[in-house]
């Protein structure tokens, strides 16, 4: 008995460390998720020197994050770690996609890569606000090219059609995706006509004010 009391005893000690590794990261994912979610709000204003300080601030907490449960597997692998490392994945990759820089890599983040591709169809989502921005803004051909950006991304997700026990719960996300998709081209289209009766129009009152002039 007093070899079992122990065995009980050294591994409480190693629960109770395991418990306060699960409670940091915890902690360090709901931290993880916010400098990502307001580096998403700052790259949206334009505001970079804000965005990109927050999303070294995010880096550095996905890197404690990961370091912190290196010598725990299953808790990397939790749901709430592997969240905040998509909601990470899909900062970097919007801020990419609106200043329009080279998308990330997995290895360059050094996540999943379920994670990953999680992360860039929420990423390629987040456009449609963009988008929708840049409407606003009669920037219609900068409004193009995410648009068409947005459905690469489309094109190559869904071709990874594998069990949602493999991706993580892709094909969902790809779905989403699609309907988000349609939805931002339909309004796009809708603002090109638009615009191009505008010019029609002003086309036309020019050449009526010619002619009144002759």
């Amino acid at each position: 008995m007093n070899q079992l009391r122990a065995t009980i005893e050294r591994i409480r000690t190693a629960l109770d460390q395991k418990n306060a590794a699960r409670d940091t990261a915890y902690n360090r994912s709901r931290q993880l998720t916010r400098f990502c979610a307001n580096a998403i709000r700052a790259a949206h204003r334009a505001d970079w020197d804000q965005a990109h300080s927050l999303l070294a601030e995010a880096r550095a907490a996905a890197s404690e994050l990961v370091k912190d449960l290196a010598d725990y597997p299953d808790l990397y692998h939790a749901g709430y770690t592997q969240d905040a490392l998509k909601e990470w994945v899909e900062a970097e990759c919007t801020c990419a996609l609106i200043g329009d820089q080279p998308l990330p890599t997995p290895e360059e983040l050094e996540v999943e890569q379920a994670t990953y591709l999680n992360g860039l169809a929420e990423a390629a989502s987040e456009m449609r606000r963009h988008v929708l921005d840049l409407m606003r803004r009669d920037e219609l051909d900068r409004a193009e090219e995410i648009l068409l950006a947005m459905d690469e991304i489309y094109s190559l997700l869904v071709t990874v059609d594998f069990p949602n026990a493999i991706t993580g719960g892709l094909r969902r996300r790809t779905d989403s995706l699609r309907g988000v998709l349609e939805r931002t081209r339909a309004d796009l289209t809708i603002a090109v006509r638009q615009e191009r009766l505008r010019q029609a129009l002003h086309e036309f009152e020019k050449e009526v004010s010619t002619d009144r002039q002759r």
